[in-house]
Formats: C-alpha cells, structure tokens, sequence
C-alpha cells in the first residue's frame, strides 16, 4: 500500500509516517516512481507507534518496544524495556505527587486569602 492509503487506514497523517521511516521505525521500500510502498502489516505497526507515543514513550524507547509488540519478539530486549517503561512510570508518578502537592498549597492559599 502507499502512504496516501496507509495514512487513511490508520489516521496518521503522511507527515508522521514519513518522520516514523526516519526514525527506523517503520520501513518502505520505494516503487521505480520513487513511491513508497508499506508491506500489508504496516497498519498494525502505526497502530502500535501511535498507542506508545500516546503513553509516552520517546521515539527511541518505541524503537526498542516494536521487536517486542509486533511481528518477531526480542526476548533479551523485552526485560530491558519492560525496566525503562517501569521507570518512566515511576518519575510521571512523582511529578503527579508533586503536581498534587502544589495543587493543594496553591488552594489553601486561595482559601486562606479569599
């Protein structure tokens, strides 16, 4: 399939497919026109890049997490991963603490101050 089509399919604009080929974490292979051209299991792996992003994972994390979500699994990367993901989670927990922490001085002082 082309990138017009893929984009359609998957909802990522033609853009973030071409930075996501960038990246290394998709690949094409380019028709003598110079098209490029996405293998049939090109959806699932947008759908997967997307999801990761959107829990906020880093383009590089994403790089490391695609042998372990989709086609051929790299079971000596995946504990690794599973680490850093567990980290990342970790330091967005103690900015949510944090986060929860100013909220509350910011209304006691609104409260104090009224």
């Amino acid at each position: 399939m082309q990138i017009g089509e893929l984009s359609e399919r998957t909802g990522a604009s033609v853009r973030s497919l071409r930075y996501y080929e960038q990246q290394g974490l998709l690949e094409s292979t380019r028709r003598a026109n110079g098209y490029r051209e996405y293998p049939p299991n090109a959806v699932a792996t947008v759908e997967t890049i997307r999801a990761l992003l959107d829990i906020g994972l880093s383009t590089a994390l994403v790089a490391q997490a695609l042998p372990c979500t989709v086609g051929e699994r790299s079971e000596a990367a995946c504990p690794a991963l599973l680490g850093q993901i567990a980290q990342l989670r970790d330091d967005i927990r103690d900015k949510a603490s944090r986060l929860r922490a100013i909220e509350t001085s910011l209304t006691s002082y609104i409260t104090v101050n009224a």
